[in-house]
């Protein structure tokens, strides 16, 4: 792409210069049904009326202005996400990013942890000889690169880069409940997991495995984390793929379509772990700035009155209806983060959709292709996907 540019992105040959809805466009004018969605991150799809009419807003006043001073903006993004999200976890934290999310995240729950464990604290009256050291983790999940979250990042030792990781980590099956609670105990600070791991391939997490997470970290006195970044702001069908479960974590991390393609994350967590917080105990410099909140919002409300999670639970049941054919052998995860498994290499298979005008990823499967559509995605998107899989060798 550029001399100037890190060669660490593997790109394929296309560039996209505009769009409205669900469909992308290049600069030869050619159109593309995304079910890419920028990597889950284009919520609304490109050029939504709602996002153009709040940046315009934005540019007018304030773009950007620090945490340290109060904005409306904020407030009223804070109040709606709280709103939307699930029940008891009535304090969010803004951040720039999903990785930093879950550094965040994580660190708060070692907090939380150790606070609980203090001579006094509610669970204890005697001090611990055991430290709080730990995470458990899934396999097949994936957290992000900084520090932390790489660490609980799994087959991440290849890329990691630091000389050692912050904390010890247990990796648990993604499948087997009774496994997972076996490897919490009371040097666990904290368990984290996707609902639907993304990059695994869009895998969804038995409820059993959440349930069984609840019950060992109340047990252990540990912090239960669900990372829907990429899984979260209506993707399932749900606002929240944990809600699926009936399962509410103590802290939930989100970003990706946050803000509509905006660089926004959040963390949100109950009142027992936020509530205690001193004044300097988190920062950020980005987080919260009055145009990513004026987003976050935006694409809350947009959700809400366009009745975009029982489009996304009617689609995604028309795709995994309609889409088993050509090389497809089955779909698996849930709503608009799907994995098409396939006979022959996913890399082929999305290549061949490019030929068709249909714009898909890769996972870390090598036999899973992955749809990330805009939640603005319409039945004709559908039906052009299902005819092209068709058309594809098996």
């Amino acid at each position: 792409e550029s001399p100037h540019l890190f060669p660490v992105y593997a790109q394929l040959p296309l560039e996209l210069v505009s769009g409205r809805g669900a469909v992308a466009r290049t600069k030869d004018g050619r159109e593309f049904d995304d079910f890419y969605g920028g990597h889950a991150v284009c919520g609304l799809g490109y050029d939504h009326p709602a996002l153009r009419e709040c940046l315009a807003q934005s540019e007018s006043g304030l773009f950007f202005q620090t945490a340290a001073l109060p904005h409306a903006d904020r407030v009223r993004a804070a109040a709606e996400i709280v709103a939307f999200a699930p029940d008891g976890l009535d304090r969010v934290f803004f951040v720039s990013s999903g990785a930093e999310a879950n550094e965040n995240a994580l660190r708060l729950a070692f907090v939380t942890a150790a606070r609980r464990d203090r001579p006094g604290a509610a669970a204890r009256d005697t001090p611990r000889d055991t430290p709080r050291d730990t995470v458990v983790a899934l396999r097949g999940g994936f957290h992000g690169r900084t520090a932390a979250a790489a660490a609980v990042t799994d087959g991440a030792a290849k890329w990691y880069g630091f000389p050692r990781a912050p904390f010890r980590v247990r990796t648990a099956p993604r499948d087997d409940g009774a496994a997972l609670a076996a490897l919490v105990d009371e040097r666990v600070a904290a368990v984290i997991l996707e609902p639907i791991q993304g990059m695994a391939g869009a895998v969804a997490l038995p409820d059993s495995v959440l349930a069984a997470a609840r019950e060992a970290c109340d047990a252990a006195g540990a912090l239960l984390v669900f990372d829907e970044i990429q899984c979260g702001m209506g993707r399932s069908g749900r606002p929240f793929a944990g809600e699926w479960a009936g399962v509410r974590p103590d802290l939930l991390t989100t970003a990706k379509s946050l803000a509509g393609g905006f660089p926004a994350g959040a963390v949100l967590a109950s009142e027992e772990v936020a509530g205690p917080l001193a004044v300097g105990a988190l920062g950020t410099t980005f987080g919260g700035g009055p145009t990513a909140a004026a987003l976050i919002a935006t694409v809350i409300r947009v959700i809400r009155e366009e009745g975009l999670l029982a489009e996304v639970n009617r689609l995604s049941a028309r795709i995994r209806a309609e889409a088993v054919c050509g090389p497809v052998e089955s779909v698996q995860g849930r709503g608009f983060l799907l994995g098409l498994r396939c006979s022959r290499p996913a890399r082929e298979v999305r290549d061949a959709l490019l030929e068709h005008s249909i714009l898909t990823g890769v996972s870390a499967d090598p036999a899973v292709v992955r749809l990330m559509p805009p939640l603005v995605l319409g039945d004709d998107a559908v039906t052009r996907l299902a005819a092209a899989l068709a058309q594809i060798p098996a």
